[in-house]
């Protein structure tokens, strides 16, 4: 019988548990896990449940405990990922939050978590600035990290003016943001800001907007399935000048909607999606080809999505975090204890992971430098590093 996606997902997530702990309904160690299963942003958290089961496969015990760890699906939705990271905090009693697969249902996870005195890690490309966000970190690069190499290749080619098209949320925003730190220096201009739902069926009038505009680029700033759409309309429209785009489109279900449509886009990327070209003894290179022993171990195939590399290194920060936590001796599950969590997790050290190498600081989100980004180029369906 064929087993269907909500069937394999629910085995995926009983495999990930079963790694960690035995039937126990209490273990010494709780980590929660709220993500996009379902709705818009699934295309990016389907990927990211595969990568914490690939973590699971490879760290079944930290410092000699089993930890249990409890996922709840956000369906996409900022309220419902409130919700159940209130459930996970006040009925789980989860020591960290990890998650989520969007900037807006993180952004709702952590207010709470926060709230709660729970330390979390960002899988989502965020992060709270200021005493407000000192209980968080996040995994994936910084926008404006990924996004120098961006503009940098923008003015070796001598481009000058750029229309923006993207998300109408926290996402998009933080793209541009970034986009514009890095061209504003460089004389660059930014020429439109179009926006769209994650959940619409065309952008064709925001693209006959921007190419009016007659720039000398293009650059999309939306992520995963539904940042594919300007990819089709600027191919049905004729453009035939350079697309850039973040590091959030490096994704399967973007290649399978975009197709031939995003062929020659130019866009920064973590390490692992081109681990095989890079140099011989680099360690990303070298934790890639585990990372993808264990993936195919605890998933049964050899499809590696990227964003499933940022779920496993975010559980290994926070794998290496709770190991030092441990071994203090503070009980797991109290104030203090997340406390000498949240403190650890701030103080990484040369954490090696497949998109990184993750060296936190107190008072910064990311840990994160320019070994952690390369710059790609969409080739016939396959992603080339441009040296």
């Amino acid at each position: 019988m064929r087993k269907s996606p909500a069937y394999a997902l629910a085995a995926l997530l009983v495999l990930a548990a079963s790694l960690f702990a035995s039937a126990a309904a209490r273990a010494d160690v709780t980590l929660g896990v709220v993500m996009s299963m379902t709705g818009p942003v699934s295309s990016l958290g389907q990927p990211y449940m595969k990568g914490f089961a690939a973590a699971a496969a490879g760290t079944p015990m930290i410092a000699g405990q089993k930890v249990r760890v409890i996922s709840i699906d956000d369906q996409s939705d900022p309220s419902a990922g409130a919700r159940a990271a209130r459930k996970l905090i006040e009925e789980e009693h989860v020591d960290v939050l990890v998650g989520s697969a969007g900037t807006p249902v993180s952004n709702a996870v952590y207010s709470v978590a926060a709230e709660a005195g729970v330390p979390m890690v960002y899988t989502a490309n965020g992060a709270i600035a200021g005493e407000r966000g000192a209980w968080e970190v996040s995994i994936p690069q910084p926008m404006p990290l990924v996004l120098s190499a961006v503009a940098q290749h923008m003015k070796a080619a001598g481009i000058r003016s750029v229309a923006f098209i993207g998300f109408n949320d926290a996402f998009s925003d933080t793209v541009l943001a970034g986009l514009k730190q890095n061209t504003d220096p460089l004389g660059i201009r930014i020429v439109t800001d179009e926006r769209y739902a994650r959940n619409d069926a065309s952008v064709t009038p925001q693209i006959l907007k921007m190419m009016a505009r007659r720039p000398d680029a293009m650059f999309t700033g939306g992520s995963g399935a539904p940042g594919a759409l300007p990819h089709l309309a600027l191919a049905e429209r004729g453009w035939q000048g350079p697309v850039y785009s973040s590091h959030a489109i490096i994704n399967t279900e973007f290649l399978r909607l975009a197709a031939r449509a995003a062929d020659g886009v130019i866009a920064p990327a973590g390490p692992l999606v081109v681990a095989d070209q890079l140099p011989p003894g680099n360690p990303l290179r070298d934790a890639a080809a585990t990372f993808r022993r264990l993936y195919e171990q605890a998933n049964g195939d050899t499809a590696i999505n990227p964003f499933a590399g940022y779920a496993y290194d975010s559980f290994l920060v926070a794998f290496d975090a709770l190991g030092r936590t441990l071994a203090t001796g503070a009980t797991p599950g109290t104030p203090a204890f997340r406390t000498a969590l949240r403190d650890a997790l701030v103080s990484t050290r040369n954490v090696v992971g497949v998109q990184a190498i993750y060296n936190f600081r107190p008072g910064e989100r990311f840990g994160v430098d320019e070994q952690s980004r390369v710059l790609v180029t969409l080739q016939n369906g396959a992603w080339k590093l441009r040296q």
